[in-house]
C-alpha cells in the first residue's frame, strides 16, 4: 500500500501514514486529545481541519495534507457535537413520537429552543404544538442517554437528490424536501443513525458516545438542548429564561408564516418563481409596524420617560433604527434628540486595560459615569447643558460650545452598547428611561433541525458593511469576529432583558440578498489564511440559499436596515 507524507499541525511533525485510512486511524495512535490552552483540560478529538477545511474522522487520507486535530475548544468542534446531539435528539424523539416531528427553531443564551408538533396541519396550514410536560421531556432525556451509552455510529450516505427528497418526504421532513429540491443538486448527503435519517451542512462526530453531556429544560410549549458551556466542557450552560428575547424570536416567526416562508427551502421556491419583491415589501411593512408599535409605547410615557437607551449587539442595525424610530416618534408629534454616547469617554489616559495590558475601550468604566449622569439629571430637570466632543486622535474631551436643553415634547435619544446596563445611568431616575434592545434575531432554519445562527447573520453584515465602507478585508472582519462577540458577551447580551421594548431587525429576504455580496468576498480568502475555514463554513452554509438579482435588489427601499450594510440608504 502506498504511503502518504501529512503535517500534523498539532504537534508540528510530519508522519507516514498508509494511502486511504481514515483520520481517525491517525487519531486514535498519536492524537486522542487534544489541550484546551486556556484551562488545560485534556479534550477528545471530535473532527479535524484538512487543509483548514472541517472534515469528520471517517474522511479517507488520500493524498499529503496539512491536518489539524480539534476539540470542543474549537468553534468548529463545538458545531461538530451540537449537530450530533441534535441528531441523538431527532432520534429519541421518532422513538417515542412516531406520529410527530421535532422542530430545532432558533438559538437560545442557554442552548438551541426546539418544539414537537403534530403531523396534520390545521385550517392555517400550520403544524399545532404538542405541549411537552416535564415527565415527558425526562423520558426524551432518558432515551437520548440509551442511545449515547449504545454508542451507535453515524453513517453517511451519498444518495441522488431525487431518492434524498422522497425519503424526506415520506418521513414528514417537507422542509428537507423542499430544500434538496430548491438547490437541483443530482446527488445529497445523507447521514443514517439507527435507522433514522438526517442531513447537516457540516460533519458528525463518529459516534454517540462522544456526547456523554448534555440537558433538556422546558421552556415554553417545547424546551431548550443544553449543550457543554464553552471552556467548562463538564457542565451544561446554565438555563437563562430571557422571556422576551425568546417572544422577540417567537414573533419573527410568525413574521415567517405570514409570508408562506416556512425555511430556506421555501424561500429559495419563492425567489426562484418570482416573487421576491413581493417578499421584499411584505418585510419592509412589518418592520415599519413594528417601529411605529414602539414609538406608540415611547408615547404612552413620554410625560415621564424623555430618555430613550437603544443597545444591541454588532451589526444589528441600531444606527439605522435609531433613525427610523425617531421618525415614527415625529409622527406622533414628538421632537427627537440625539447625544452621542461616545463622546462621554474618559480622557485616554483613565480608560482601564484589558488582561492584556491593552486599552479596553469597550468597558463600562471607559465612559465618564458621573459626568453623563450629571449632563442627564440636568437635562431632564429642565437645565441647558453643553455637550462634549471627544478628540478621539488626540484621546481627550473638549468643548465647541454646542448646548442642549430639552423642551416639553422632545425626547432624547441615545445608542451605545452599554445602554440597558443599568450602571450606565445609575444616578438617573430609571423610569425616566425607555430602554430598546435592537438585534438580527433570524428564526428562519434550514428546515426542520437545522436552524440557523444568528451570529451568522451579523458577521455577514459587517463584512459586506466594513469592506464597503471601511476597506477592511472579509478576512480581517471574520479574526476580529471572536473578539467582538466576547465584548457582547460581557457588556450586552447579560442586560437584553432590561429592555422595555425590542426590535428584530432580521429581514426574511436578507440571507438572499448578503450572498450577492458576500460569496465573492468570501472566495477571495486564500486557503493559507488562518480564516479560510470560517470562510468555507459560511460558503456552505450560503450554497444552500438563492441569491437575488442586481435588479431584485433594486426594489429594497433606501430606508430599509439592510441599505446601511449594503449602500443606497436615505435616512
Amino acid at each position: 500500500m502506498d504511503e502518504i507524507r501529512v503535517y500534523c499541525e498539532n504537534d508540528r511533525t510530519f508522519r507516514k501514514v498508509d494511502s486511504g485510512i481514515h483520520l481517525s486511524a491517525l487519531s486514535d495512535e498519536f492524537y486522542k486529545t487534544v489541550t484546551d490552552e486556556k484551562t488545560g483540560e485534556q479534550l477528545p478529538v471530535l473532527a479535524a481541519l484538512v487543509d483548514h477545511t472541517l472534515k469528520e474522522l471517517e474522511f479517507p487520507i488520500m493524498m499529503p495534507h496539512k491536518i489539524e486535530f480539534i476539540g470542543y475548544n474549537h468553534p468548529d468542534g463545538r458545531r461538530t457535537y451540537v449537530r450530533s446531539l441534535c441528531f441523538v435528539l431527532q432520534h429519541a424523539v421518532r422513538d417515542l413520537y412516531p406520529d410527530k416531528v421535532l422542530f430545532i427553531e432558533y438559538s437560545l443564551p442557554s442552548g438551541l429552543y426546539c418544539e414537537i408538533r403534530e403531523l396534520q396541519a390545521n385550517e392555517d396550514g400550520i403544524l399545532p404544538t404538542h405541549f411537552v410536560t416535564d415527565e415527558e421531556i425526562e423520558r426524551i432525556k432518558e432515551r437520548m442517554q440509551e442511545i449515547i451509552g449504545a454508542d451507535l455510529h453515524f453513517h453517511k450516505v451519498k444518495m441522488t437528490a431525487e431518492e434524498a427528497g422522497k425519503l424526506f418526504s415520506e418521513n414528514s421532513q417537507p422542509d428537507k424536501a423542499n430544500l434538496i429540491e430548491s438547490l437541483g443538486k443530482f446527488t445529497y448527503s445523507v447521514y443514517f443513525l439507527g435507522g433514522e435519517a438526517d442531513t447537516f451542512y457540516g460533519p458528525l462526530v463518529p459516534s454517540t458516545g462522544y456526547l456523554k453531556i448534555f440537558d433538556l429544560t422546558g421552556f415554553n410549549s417545547g424546551f431548550c438542548l443544553q449543550f457543554p458551556e464553552e471552556g467548562k466542557t463538564g457542565k451544561v450552560t446554565p438555563m437563562k429564561r430571557q422571556s422576551k428575547l425568546a417572544a422577540t424570536l417567537q414573533e419573527y416567526s410568525r413574521w415567517c408564516e405570514i409570508t408562506g416562508v416556512k425555511g430556506v427551502g421555501t424561500l429559495n421556491k419563492v425567489i426562484s418563481e418570482g416573487g421576491a419583491v413581493q417578499l421584499i415589501n411584505i418585510a419592509e411593512a412589518l418592520h415599519e409596524r413594528k417601529y411605529a408599535d414602539i414609538a406608540d409605547m415611547i408615547h404612552e410615557r413620554r410625560d415621564k420617560a424623555k430618555i430613550i437607551m437603544i443597545a444591541g449587539p454588532s451589526s444589528s442595525g441600531k444606527t439605522s433604527s435609531s433613525k427610523r424610530l425617531a421618525i415614527q416618534c415625529k409622527v406622533l408629534g414628538m421632537n427627537p434628540k440625539v447625544i452621542e454616547l461616545d463622546n462621554y469617554f474618559v480622557d485616554r489616559e483613565h480608560t482601564p486595560r484589558d488582561e492584556n495590558g491593552d486599552y479596553d475601550f469597550e468597558s463600562l468604566y471607559a465612559m465618564d459615569l458621573e459626568f453623563l449622569n450629571t449632563q442627564l439629571n440636568e437635562l431632564l430637570s429642565g437645565k441647558t447643558i453643553e455637550t462634549p466632543h471627544f478628540d478621539f486622535k488626540a484621546g481627550k474631551r473638549i468643548f465647541k460650545g454646542d448646548t442642549l436643553h430639552l423642551e416639553e415634547n422632545d425626547i432624547l435619544i441615545m445608542e451605545g452598547i452599554h445602554a440597558l446596563n443599568p450602571e450606565m445611568t445609575s444616578a438617573v431616575d430609571n423610569s425616566r428611561i425607555f430602554r430598546v434592545y435592537a438585534s438580527a434575531l433570524t428564526s428562519l432554519s434550514l428546515d426542520e433541525n437545522n436552524n440557523i445562527s444568528t451570529s451568522d447573520n451579523r458577521l455577514l453584515r459587517r463584512m459586506v458593511r466594513d469592506n464597503r465602507v471601511r476597506g477592511v478585508t472579509p478576512e480581517s472582519t471574520i479574526m476580529r469576529w471572536h473578539s467582538v462577540r466576547r465584548g457582547e458577551n460581557r457588556n450586552i447580551f447579560p442586560f437584553q432583558e432590561n429592555a422595555d421594548a425590542a426590535f428584530n431587525s432580521a429581514l426574511i429576504f436578507e440571507l438572499p440578498l448578503l450572498k450577492y455580496y458576500a460569496e465573492p468576498l468570501l472566495r477571495r480568502i486564500a486557503p493559507s489564511s488562518p480564516a479560510y475555514t470560517e470562510a468555507v463554513r459560511l460558503l456552505k452554509f450560503l450554497d444552500y440559499i438563492i441569491a437575488l438579482s442586481p435588479n431584485e435588489i433594486a426594489a429594497v427601499p433606501p430606508t430599509s436596515i439592510i441599505r446601511e450594510f449594503i449602500g443606497g440608504q436615505m435616512l
